[in-house]
C-alpha cells in the first residue's frame, strides 16, 4: 500500500529552497527584517509547510548559519588546495566577500552579528563558531606567510586575523550604505598592503 504524505526524496529539495530564500532575505534585510510569511510568499507555499521543516524561526536561523559555515568552510578548503602562497590565499579569501557584495548581499554572519543582542542563544553560538573558524584559518595562513617571508606584521597571527575579519565585515557594511563596492575593495587593498614586507621595515632601517 502506498504511504500518504510528503515523499522523503523531496524533503531535502524543499528544505533547500526554504533555506535559499531565507538566506537571501537575511542577507538583504537582516534576520528581524523578514518573516515566515515573506518566505512562504516567495515560495508560493503556506507557512504551515515552512513550520514542517523548521518549527520555529530560531530553528531556521540556526540552520542558515550552519549551512553558511559549512559552505564557507568548503570554500576555504578549496583555497588551501589551489592557492600558491599566503598572499594568494588572502586575495582569494577577500574574493569570497567581494562575490557576495557583487550580488547585492552582505555576508550572512556579518549581517546577523549586527543583530547579535536580539538573536536567540543557539544562533549566537553558531555565529561565534563561524567567526572562530574564519579567524583560525586566517591565522594559519598569516603565520605561514610570515614564516616564509611573504608577509610581515606585528603581533600574533591570531590578533592580525581578528583585525582582518573585523576590517572586512566593517568595510562591507560601510560600502553597503553607499551602494558602492569600490569602497570595500579600496579598504581591503589598504588592509592587505599593511602586510607587505617592505612596509613593515621601520623608517631609516635597511631590511636584511
Amino acid at each position: 500500500m502506498k504511504k500518504e504524505g510528503r515523499p522523503p526524496a523531496l524533503q531535502p529539495t524543499v528544505k533547500q529552497r526554504i533555506l535559499d530564500v531565507a538566506e537571501q532575505c537575511a542577507q538583504t534585510r537582516g534576520f528581524s527584517g523578514f518573516s515566515y510569511a515573506d518566505v512562504a510568499e516567495k515560495l508560493l507555499c503556506t507557512k504551515a509547510s515552512l513550520h514542517y521543516h523548521f518549527p520555529s524561526k530560531t530553528d531556521l536561523g540556526r540552520a542558515l548559519i550552519e549551512r553558511y559555515r559549512h559552505v564557507f568552510g568548503q570554500a576555504l578548503e578549496t583555497i588551501d588546495r589551489q592557492a600558491h602562497g599566503a598572499r594568494e590565499k588572502l586575495q582569494s579569501y577577500v574574493g569570497l566577500y567581494d562575490s557576495v557584495m557583487r550580488n547585492d548581499r552582505m555576508c550572512l554572519c556579518g549581517m546577523l552579528a549586527a543583530e547579535y543582542d536580539t538573536l536567540p542563544a543557539p544562533m549566537q553560538a553558531e555565529l561565534r563558531l563561524f567567526f572562530d573558524a574564519n579567524e583560525a584559518w586566517l591565522a594559519a595562513a598569516l603565520e605561514d606567510g610570515r614564516r616564509v617571508g611573504e608577509l610581515a606584521f606585528r603581533g600574533s597571527a591570531k590578533q592580525r586575523a581578528r583585525i582582518l575579519v573585523g576590517a572586512l565585515e566593517g568595510a562591507m557594511l560601510v560600502a553597503r550604505a553607499y551602494r558602492d563596492g569600490r569602497r570595500f575593495l579600496s579598504a581591503v587593498k589598504q588592509v592587505l598592503a599593511d602586510l607587505d614586507v617592505e612596509r613593515a621595515v621601520e623608517p631609516g632601517r635597511q631590511s636584511a
